[in-house]
């Protein structure tokens, strides 16, 4: 009888677990089981007060919410994200450690010798958001069209500047591309964030910005700057009137929009990753948190899984193909 009850309390224990069973695309998982812990930490490898800390929070109160989660936000700047990149490649790959993700993440492969392999000692989970780069000018400029700015650097070589946040940056890489498409030699300036760009450039210290367009749309709304072109594929929605750098006639200009996305650390199991993608993909579809970062000007992706890997190698080759064009080389 002994031997009976325990069987039937290990048929019980079987029956409940398959009740809990779901499925995320072809892969079935144990709903909200998948995890070892209840608690969630994402790491920003950037300061805090900008657009991927804003967006990190916001993720944060809402998956931990729907959830009942505790997913805790660590924000840690520093040698243009490597420290935190660094620090969650050697995280344990349980899927209770993420990193929140931009462009740098595929960029700094080709500027500096890492400790780490950005294809190989993560686990990519979910693109999340892009935002457009603009090409903007103080509103007292004389250039009025970033054709303007183009035969002014063309006439005046190596002598004006364009200010952006980096080095090493989407922006400074997207600086590098249009002085190659337009054939022009002009000056960069890179800034510790973008908060001290835009103040040189409301000074009158540089000639023009290459910003992430939320860091700037404030200032360009109000009339102080002036919005020259984006480094967009189409034409940004609240600024209809803008063009796009291809648009103007560089056709060879490959788009170069801030991208934010979360990875987890390599070898992380496939339930725990199927369930990281669908929590994120299910919170970033919300319609509350859409209309949250509409204003910000980040637009919902949401690419999980395999597709996520693929954008990133592709990202990967073309940052790699411009930075050894411009001679950016590694430090």
């Amino acid at each position: 009888m002994r031997r009976l009850h325990q069987t039937c309390l290990r048929l019980a224990a079987c029956a409940a677990i398959l009740v809990t069973i779901g499925s995320v695309g072809d892969l079935v998982i144990p709903t909200d089981q998948a995890l070892a812990a209840r608690t969630i930490k994402l790491v920003v490898p950037f300061p805090p007060g900008g657009g991927a800390d804003t967006l990190a929070r916001l993720l944060a109160e809402r998956m931990g919410r729907a959830h009942a989660l505790s997913v805790i936000v660590e924000n840690r700047p520093g040698a243009g994200t490597t420290i935190a990149t660094e620090a969650v490649s050697r995280a344990a790959p349980d899927g209770n450690t993420m990193l929140l993700v931009a462009n740098s993440f595929v960029i700094n492969p080709s500027l500096k010798r890492l400790n780490y392999d950005p294809l190989k000692s993560f686990d990519p989970i979910c693109l999340l958001t892009r935002s457009p780069n603009v090409i903007a000018v103080n509103s007292a400029s004389p250039y009025r069209s970033l054709q303007d700015l183009i035969t002014a650097a063309r006439a005046r070589p190596a002598e004006l500047t364009m200010a952006f946040q980096g080095p090493g940056t989407g922006q400074h890489v997207g600086f590098e591309k249009l002085k190659r498409a337009a054939d022009i030699n002009m000056i960069h300036v890179p800034f510790t964030g973008s908060a001290p760009a835009v103040s040189a450039l409301l000074g009158g210290h540089v000639a023009a910005l290459f910003a992430n367009y939320p860091s700037v749309m404030e200032q360009i709304r109000s009339g102080q700057l002036r919005a020259l072109a984006f480094a967009s594929a189409t034409r940004v929605r609240s600024q209809p009137d803008v063009p796009t750098i291809a648009e103007l006639g560089f056709t060879d200009y490959v788009e170069e929009d801030v991208w934010f996305g979360v990875v987890a650390p390599a070898k992380t199991s496939p339930a725990a990753a199927a369930q990281l993608a669908a929590w994120f993909g299910a919170v970033m579809k919300a319609p509350e948190l859409q209309e949250r970062l509409s204003p910000l000007e980040l637009y919902p992706v949401v690419t999980c899984g395999e597709d996520f890997a693929g954008y990133l190698r592709q990202q990967h080759r073309e940052y790699q193909r411009v930075i050894r064009g411009a001679k950016m080389g590694l430090d």
